[in-house]
């Protein structure tokens, strides 16, 4: 079992940057397939990105395509996404997910992950 802490949310003006972490718990951190969700008020939770175990497949939404990076330090078990030109409609709670398997196939569905993060709250004002 992993346990995901997610950190680095806070509120930032629109066209800002943040860089959220997620540390994980444990020796096989770089065997999991992980992801970032994220959910608005009100709304169901959405897939924004993912990286695959080695960190050389990334997949992202369009939504933040050119805007967000995410990547990995498996020597660290710590995941990241840098978020850059953030906009109000990137206000959610950001919640970092592990996949037991590694196979880069659907890293977009729910489904595929298993550990799941507490969630950081990230708010952009206009």
């Amino acid at each position: 079992q992993v346990q995901l802490v997610e950190s680095g949310g806070g509120l930032v003006q629109a066209g800002g940057s943040l860089r959220l972490s997620c540390a994980a718990s444990g020796r096989t951190f770089s065997s999991y397939l992980m992801g970032w969700f994220r959910q608005a008020p009100g709304k169901e939770r959405d897939f924004v990105a993912a990286i695959s175990t080695s960190g050389v497949n990334t997949y992202y939404a369009d939504s933040v395509k050119g805007r967000f990076t995410i990547s990995r330090d498996n020597a660290r078990n710590t995941m990241y996404l840098q978020m850059n030109s953030l906009k109000p409609e990137d206000t959610a709670v950001y919640y970092c997910a592990a996949s037991v398997h590694s196979t880069w196939y659907a890293v977009d569905r729910e489904s595929r992950y298993v550990y799941w993060g507490q969630g950081t709250q990230v708010t952009v004002s206009s």
